[in-house]
């Protein structure tokens, strides 16, 4: 039989075909691992940074992204009057704010606050019930954030008794913020100073990363064993 009759029609196009299919299984995968690794790496950094022994805010605050998630100590005064509350944050399903307070500590620097989750008024224009805070000198202990990890969400202005309010769509990360980072408050020397809801750590999971890059190496497979099968059943079926 000759042998020109053998030949499978476009085997040159199929063929490349499966393996740009491959080659995009096998970034995929890749990307899936990447992501993976980052998460658990983020995860392990959490995980360690918060629980250690809080320290002073002075010995961090020059590299906070070294030291993100670490508890800090800081003294100062909260501004009460300068207050942010974002809306659709939940707390156990039910449906609430985040708190942010400006806070002055003793070496001038000035940042926010997050001072935890509180439930939403009776209406979409009540101001919900905020737990009282102290003008006077206080202490705190919190964790430390970066400020690009602010908390995201549409504006709640809150009155001030100057007659004023913040801007309802105001950026919380503008204004005249002489630092680079805020603070996930976690007690006080008050007892009042203490969240009835914390700021939550996230979730320290490594997530489904690493299945999805094995599943694409999978895939990648059954292509590559797809096209052999194509090429075998078109050779056979020329022999009968």
């Amino acid at each position: 039989m000759n042998s020109s009759t053998k030949r499978e029609s476009f085997s040159l196009l199929k063929s490349l075909l499966a393996l740009l299919l491959i080659a995009g299984c096998l970034w995929a995968a890749q990307w899936q691992y990447h992501r993976g690794v980052a998460r658990h790496h983020r995860n392990t950094i959490i995980e360690t940074h918060s629980n250690m022994k809080p320290v002073q805010l002075d010995r961090v605050v020059g590299a906070p992204t070294a030291h993100e998630w670490q508890p800090v100590i800081a003294k100062g005064k909260f501004d009460v009057s300068t207050q942010i509350l974002l809306r659709n944050h939940y707390s156990d399903g039910v449906y609430g704010f985040e708190l942010l307070t400006q806070f002055t500590d003793i070496a001038g620097r000035t940042f926010w606050v997050d001072r935890g989750w509180v439930k939403a008024g009776k209406s979409a224009t009540t101001q919900p019930d905020l737990p009282g805070i102290s003008p006077e000198l206080v202490t705190i202990t919190g964790r430390l954030r970066l400020d690009t990890s602010l908390p995201r969400g549409s504006f709640f202005a809150i009155p001030t008794d100057s007659k004023s309010s913040l801007i309802a769509k105001a950026n919380a990360q503008s204004g005249n913020l002489s630092a680079n980072f805020y603070l996930d408050l976690l007690s006080g020397n008050l007892e009042s100073l203490t969240p009835p809801v914390p700021a939550e750590l996230p979730e320290l999971s490594d997530g489904p990363h690493m299945a999805y890059a094995i599943q694409w190496v999978f895939f990648g497979g059954l292509i590559c064993y797809g096209r052999f099968l194509i090429r075998r059943e078109v050779l056979t079926r020329k022999e009968l």
